[in-house]
């Protein structure tokens, strides 16, 4: 869970980085990669909830 956890912040801070450089100075390709943040975070939230609620259950 701690593993987890640790890759949703990394991600977020990538996502976070790029949509940054894209609003700020128009980056097509920081924008690209933020999108690309953004499939892999939702993948991990899902994961997220599935390991949550069965820890939970425990």
């Amino acid at each position: 869970m701690k593993d987890l956890i640790e890759n949703i912040q990394n991600e977020f801070n990538a996502f976070e980085k790029d949509s940054t450089a894209q609003l700020g100075s128009g980056n097509k390709a920081a924008g690209t990669r933020a999108r690309k943040s953004s499939l892999a975070l939702e993948k991990l939230l899902k994961k997220f909830r599935k390991v949550s609620i069965a820890e939970a259950k425990k």
